[in-house]
């Protein structure tokens, strides 16, 4: 696969530095050490690095023309002429390489994003839960989709791993691009606050977009300086969606409707009769063995009685967004009910099978806005006590930790404090930080610094009609410590071997 640069740069401003616009580029790449003969090579501007200082290595490795950003601190244009200008190498710059690298990836593909319906969601959280759930109903109404967010990518019913929840600009097109290939009609994704400010859907014309909530989180020296930044962040979904799905009950609401309202059609969800689709006598259910919700749906679309396979009040949140974007792709009522009714996320409020009595879930519940609805959640039918285990990632807002002690401390009956994924900091300190909050509620807990003695630890003293929370990691498979360095470890597969353990020593 091939383009010509003239081609490639139809529409998109940019200056020759040197060069030729008619030569061909094999590949598109913001990572030197992947180009290869021909490639085109972005230079970004990084937090932490800066991609220019990589330009020599591109050309080493024979690129074929490079992009800089005309905010670039290195390599003026006499510097690059001196150096690259009696070379067959193209160089062009641009305003913003990470914009332009979107835009250039979406014209390599072929736009990939135009040849199937799009929904992109945002918020703080909830983002995987819905987009799992339209997934499942999009898949249930015969028609192809592909899912692209924090646990992984699915292409149709084949799955594959992911780094991001939101994949850098040349992973996602490509993506877009082999789903478009194999005729898939949509794809669901979820869209970070990271992917939207750091431009990799740049230029994405959302058929959809949906806004699930709003809660303090990610406010770091590595994610956003301050809320304002981090809500504004998410509001950049609209700028390019065709139609808003928006949380009416969220504590931003009317400032996200205001925004979105003014750029495209806007359809609400909530629990009260002022949003387009609201549900009513919600309450909890169990069919077939499966813990989960019913509730009465009234919609444009739709109205009936919906039994939702996920427990409590905020997947019933979640179940109203999907619905609503069902609504608006057309899809019929039956299969929306079996779509609710069969929906599995993985590390969602996921159950550990047990014959001891128990309710062992894993979740990925990593804030305190996450942790306090699933604690709430399970207080509304736990028979017996409730029994949380967490900790917090290291290399992240500091604020979270605290909270999260905290809302453990109201919300729990019992706490394991343990270590999540470190990384570059010392398990203990962050572990201090949680417990500052909860000794300040009074909670009863203890620290447990290896997770998976936390978790033996946790299940083995629970007793019939307890519920242990398992939360932080919920599908991750690793833990991750210094300088990136990952270990094998899971929550379930762990949590499923002490359970057998029990099982056997109690027969």
């Amino acid at each position: 696969m091939s383009m010509l640069l003239s081609t490639l740069f139809q529409g998109t401003e940019y200056r020759l530095i040197s060069g030729s616009m008619r030569r061909r580029v094999s590949s598109i790449e913001e990572n030197s050490g992947k180009v290869v003969k021909d490639s085109l090579f972005v230079a970004i501007i990084g937090f932490e690095v800066d991609g220019h200082s990589y330009i020599p290595k591109a050309i080493e490795n024979k690129a074929g023309c490079i992009v800089v950003d005309s905010d670039r601190k290195s390599f003026p244009d006499d510097e690059l002429i001196s150096l690259y200008g009696d070379s067959d190498i193209t160089i062009i710059e641009v305003k913003s390489t990470r914009r332009a690298l979107a835009i250039l990836c979406a014209a390599f593909f072929n736009h990939p994003e135009d040849r199937m319906d799009l929904v992109g969601v945002t918020g703080t959280k909830g983002k995987t839960t819905t987009t799992y759930m339209i997934h499942n109903i999009l898949e249930l109404d015969d028609n192809a989709s592909g899912l692209i967010g924090t646990v992984g990518k699915c292409f149709g019913k084949e799955e594959r791993e992911t780094k991001n929840t939101t994949p850098d600009a040349h992973e996602l097109f490509a993506d877009l691009e082999e789903m478009a290939l194999k005729q898939f009609d949509s794809c669901v994704m979820e869209v970070s606050s990271q992917g939207l400010k750091l431009d990799r859907v740049y230029g994405i014309r959302f058929d959809i977009g949906c806004f699930t909530n709003f809660y303090e989180d990610h406010i770091s020296a590595n994610e956003h300086p301050d809320m304002r930044d981090y809500l504004e962040s998410k509001l950049v979904l609209f700028d390019n969606t065709k139609t808003a799905v928006i949380n009416a009950d969220c504590a931003v609401a009317k400032q996200v409707i205001n925004y979105a309202s003014s750029r495209c059609p806007v359809y609400t969800y909530g629990l009260t009769e002022d949003s387009d689709c609201y549900a009513k006598n919600i309450r909890h259910e169990v069919r077939n063995g499966v813990s989960g919700s019913l509730f009465n749906l009234v919609c444009p679309w739709y109205e009936g009685e919906v039994f939702l396979s996920l427990p409590g009040k905020f997947n019933v949140y979640n179940a109203l967004c999907a619905i609503c974007t069902a609504g608006l792709l057309k899809v019929d009522f039956e299969t929306v009910l079996k779509g609710l009714a069969t929906a599995k996320v993985p590390g969602r409020v996921q159950p550990v099978e047990n014959k001891l009595g128990l309710s062992i879930l894993i979740d990925y519940a990593h804030n305190a806005a996450s942790l306090e609805s699933v604690l709430k959640s399970l207080s509304e039918y736990t028979k017996g006590d409730i029994i949380s285990v967490f900790g917090c990632g290291g290399n992240r807002s500091y604020t979270r930790r605290r909270e999260m002690g905290v809302v453990s401390g109201n919300f729990a009956n019992y706490t394991i404090i343990t270590s999540d994924n470190p990384r570059d900091e010392e398990p203990m300190s962050i572990i201090a930080m949680i417990e500052e909050g909860i000794m300040s509620t009074g909670g009863k807990y203890e620290v447990v610094e290896d997770r998976a003695q936390a978790i033996q630890k946790a299940i083995s003293m629970a007793k019939p009609g307890d519920t242990v929370i398992i939360a932080g990691k919920g599908h991750e498979n690793y833990q991750e410590f210094e300088h990136k360095r990952r270990i094998f470890f899971s929550d379930s597969k762990v949590a499923s071997d002490v359970v057998l353990a029990l099982e056997e020593k109690k027969q």
